[in-house]
């Protein structure tokens, strides 16, 4: 009845642009028809997604991703086009079908409908994109690459809208599954995606020998991938950039002084100890954005806190501690910020990488919602790395972004919290199947533990 129901609707509005999804639901599946280019399309009905939906994903290892592309040539690099181009429309299929099966009055919600139109559009594109038998073709293909990835960015903030607002008709369980597959599987496609086009320029130079430079010529770098990642050097890198940002900016609540100017404290000091020679191989991005994510929330409570008590002339420190085990590396970070007391929006640790308004109040709030639209409206959009976080606030602007926060303006260059940091954070640190957990103390502190394998010998944690 539901497929007859749908074909008869189909025919009624065929040759018309428009978008249809009635309410007519099968095993708690959505049954639809919507608009494309080339006419009306029933969702259950399109072979093509149903023939890529029923392919299994191709995982893979950072061993396998380091040991393919350490020795490129020619050969490899159309084999590896060829992967990324094949593989791609699978992963994207699975999430299509994931969406279509989400009730009516969430498809529907602001945000989500836009992603599911730059997912089908991707689909489409990819698809039909015609196989790689030469370097010329390659060379088209990576410009293809690049123009997905650009159109990609608005994917993270209008999904994170859509489901904020309709997070009132889904259980936080089913919510919070359903985010993390999505983002596991645009962070694995974006791996995919960046590790070729990188694998492809460190090739196109070595042709070009009047563009290889020293550096190039002696780097440990397979890709994206670094194969002698210094974790110390990495968290050293972290706190700079923290330190170089105004404290209105890592504090965006901080209020300004009666002259409209705003308090200067010193910065807590960071220590660094443990295993400090410690190295292994990962993606660095990756790990930029955990310890960048985890160091700025200690020093913003840190700051807010002792603010707020006034115990001592400075602000504690706040200590990263690095151990390499046999089969992972951790990180703990410690910090006096006042622990979950701090926050009012959750009842406990993990509830900070729910997208649910039941288990996180602050998803509902204006201002988060207000960033979320800011962020769609900016073409930037979010990529989920930190330095798109710096270019919020680069050295040129930081007095300029100053004035308009103390005059409370509205505009592209002041900083705005999000809210997807920590849960970004967690994603990024199980997907190679690490760990991220938080263990506050309350009236004093927070504990943070990061793991991550060392080995490279977990697969991708992609979900059908």
């Amino acid at each position: 009845m539901c497929h007859a129901w749908a074909n008869l609707a189909l025919a009624s509005i065929r040759g018309r642009r428009m978008r249809l999804i009635p309410k007519c639901y099968s095993s708690a599946r959505l049954y639809s028809v919507v608009s494309s280019p080339s006419g009306p399309l029933h969702f259950y009905q399109n072979r093509q997604l149903a023939l890529y939906a029923s392919r299994n994903a191709t995982p893979l290892t950072l061993r396998q991703l380091v040991f393919f592309g350490r020795l490129m040539n020619e050969e490899r690099i159309i084999k590896s086009a060829n992967y990324v181009r094949t593989e791609l429309p699978v992963r994207i299929a699975h999430r299509l079908r994931d969406m279509q099966a989400l009730p009516y009055i969430v498809v529907t919600r602001e945000g989500v409908a836009k992603v599911y139109e730059l997912y089908w559009s991707a689909f489409e594109k990819l698809r039909r994109f015609p196989q790689i038998n030469s370097l010329e073709d390659n060379e088209a293909f990576c410009i293809f690459l690049k123009g997905l990835l650009d159109e990609h960015l608005p994917v993270i903030p209008n999904l994170y809208l859509g489901l904020s607002l309709a997070s009132h008709h889904l259980l936080p369980e089913q919510l919070d599954s359903f985010m993390r597959r999505m983002l596991v599987s645009r962070i694995s496609r974006r791996v995919l995606a960046e590790h070729h086009l990188a694998l492809s320029a460190s090739y196109s130079s070595r042709l070009d020998q009047s563009s290889v430079t020293d550096e190039s010529r002696h780097s440990d770098n397979v890709g994206i991938i670094y194969t002698n990642l210094c974790v110390k050097s990495s968290i050293e890198h972290c706190i700079n950039l923290l330190k170089s940002r105004p404290h209105h900016v890592i504090d965006p609540d901080q209020e300004p002084m009666e002259n409209g100017e705003y308090h200067i404290e010193g910065w807590p000091d960071i220590i660094i100890d443990g295993h400090e020679d410690t190295r292994f191989s990962y993606i660095k991005e990756h790990l930029d954005y955990i310890v960048f994510e985890l160091l700025k929330n200690a020093l913003r409570f840190t700051i807010r806190h002792f603010r707020e008590r006034k115990r001592a002339a400075l602000a504690p420190s706040i200590r990263a501690t690095i151990v390499a085990g046999p089969d992972d590396v951790s990180i703990r970070i410690s910090d006096q910020g006042g622990g979950l007391s701090m926050n009012t929006h959750v009842q406990s640790p993990s509830d900070l990488f729910s997208f649910s308004h039941v288990k996180n109040t602050e998803r509902l709030e204006v201002q988060r919602l207000g960033a979320l639209r800011h962020a769609i409206s900016n073409s930037k959009g979010i990529k989920g790395t930190v330095s798109e976080q710096l270019a919020e606030v680069s050295p040129e602007n930081t007095l300029d972004v100053s004035r308009k926060i103390r005059e409370r303006e509205v505009s592209s260059e002041t900083p705005r919290r999000i809210g997807i940091g920590l849960p970004m954070s967690n994603i990024y640190a199980g997907y190679f199947g690490g760990s991220l957990q938080l263990v506050p103390m309350d009236g004093w502190g927070t504990d943070v533990y990061v793991r991550l394998p060392k080995l490279g010998t977990n697969l991708e944690g992609i979900e059908v």
